[in-house]
């Protein structure tokens, strides 16, 4: 089978939980025999260090679809196209913060979800003429619902199924100024009837989905994100010192304050005065100045020795890392439809304390690799870290636990396998 996955790329500054999904589970099919492609959007798919492209064009360059929103920019010649959406262009618009900012991008949104009405209609006939004389794929799988523009243009002209998976798109659509959410929720509704399926990457945000599009049962699917297992060495999770990790984008959003404020207050209690915070994961240039005021809290309470942050996130980086901390927190504000970082951290031996919201108490219910707490306050995150550190033999159960359901639950070669499933009844 041919399947195209189209993915939007983001430069490789932070860890990016989505695109890795996209990326495990074009490499499990093709480990599977199908012939799987991935096709990048807006910025080259850069992961954990490595530009994965497959020889393949960036689409949508992310300087060229922005310009295009100015009347002025859309009759741009080729030439200045072709200079826009370079290489050296492109690299350098990955590292400016307000690419990942939903805020003041509302109507580029709009633009890209009217397909074919949108003022970046050229750039869709230019991915779609692509697919049909080039890739001619058997099945288009779209990596998010903001993407649901190319949809219909996609099914009608190359006449086949086309996939959209479903993964946080409501902290885009939640981050925009009022005015503009309510009107982007139907708009993401009607273009929702162009695709054939969508798979939601737990029951959580399915619930929250399916509520806010309108999708019918038979359209819905449900299937976890899944890792392989042996890309992840495990390990005892570090005793001596213990420690706790931080793997995601250091910013406001993922919780990182939580966690700061509340390993400030468990080291104000002796028995964990040896206790140490990792944290990796990357960041955009709108984060600096939040995590510089991170970092004056822990000079202010004479801890900034115990704390260490890991600039690098490749698979090897991560794997050291892992091997050297206790447990993993990411207490994200609202939660998460998923949590990448959860898999990779159990697969590595190391337990989660995560906040029960989102999909987290899904995750953690079904691995047995780790415990919620409640509020998602520092307070209530430190008590419950102290509990959990305060116990070894509690800390390898869950390490044991964790590690056996990503072996027998959350494999990412068996996950395809069902996707696989899904692809082949909507060609039949």
């Amino acid at each position: 089978m041919k399947i195209v996955h189209i993915v939007p790329g983001f430069g490789g500054t932070f860890y990016c939980g989505n695109c890795l999904r996209d990326s495990g589970v074009v490499a499990s099919l093709k480990k599977a025999g199908h012939e799987a492609v991935t096709l990048p959007l807006y910025l080259p798919l850069t992961m954990k260090g490595q530009v994965n492209h497959d020889g393949i064009p960036v689409f949508y360059g992310a300087v060229n679809i922005y310009l295009k929103q100015f009347p002025v920019f859309r009759h741009m010649p080729k030439w200045f196209e072709k200079l826009m959406n370079s290489a050296p262009v492109l690299n350098f618009a990955a590292k400016k913060s307000s690419s990942t900012r939903a805020e003041g991008l509302e109507a580029l949104t709009e633009s890209m979800l009217l397909g074919a009405e949108g003022h970046q209609s050229e750039e869709l006939q230019q991915l779609v003429d692509f697919l049909k004389y080039h890739e001619k794929p058997d099945i288009v799988h779209i990596s998010n619902a903001l993407l649901l523009g190319m949809a219909k243009k996609v099914r009608d002209e190359l006449k086949i199924p086309v996939v959209c998976s479903l993964q946080d798109e409501d902290v885009w659509v939640d981050a925009m100024h009022v005015d503009h959410r309510e009107k982007m929720w139907q708009l993401l509704a009607e273009k929702g009837k162009d695709v054939d399926a969508f798979i939601a990457v737990s029951d959580f945000f399915a619930g929250v989905m399916q509520k806010r599009m309108s999708i019918p049962d038979e359209k819905l699917h449900v299937l976890h994100v899944g890792v392989d297992p042996n890309a992840y060495v495990y390990s005892k999770p570090a005793v001596y010192p213990q420690a706790i990790g931080f793997v995601s984008r250091m910013c406001e959003e993922n919780g990182f304050e939580v966690l700061i404020d509340a390993f400030i207050l468990l080291k104000k209690n002796p028995a964990f005065r040896n206790v140490k915070l990792k944290a990796t994961g990357g960041q955009t240039g709108d984060d600096t100045k939040f995590i510089n005021k991170q970092l004056t809290k822990l000079k202010q309470n004479n801890i900034e020795a115990d704390f260490e942050i890991t600039p690098d996130f490749t698979q090897t980086a991560l794997q050291d890392f892992f091997s050297s901390t206790t447990v993993l927190s990411v207490p994200v504000l609202n939660g998460e439809a998923f949590g990448l970082y959860q898999l990779e951290a159990l697969a590595s031996g190391v337990p989660l304390v995560q906040p029960e919201l989102g999909a987290f108490p899904e995750i953690i219910n079904a691995t047995g690799g780790g415990v919620v707490y409640k509020p998602n306050t520092a307070s209530a995150l430190a008590d419950k870290l102290m509990e959990v550190l305060d116990n070894n033999q509690i800390i390898e159960t869950m390490s044991l636990a964790g590690r056996k359901a990503i072996e027998e639950h959350f494999n990412c070669n068996d996950i395809s396998a069902k996707m696989v499933d899904i692809y082949r009844t909507l060609l039949h």
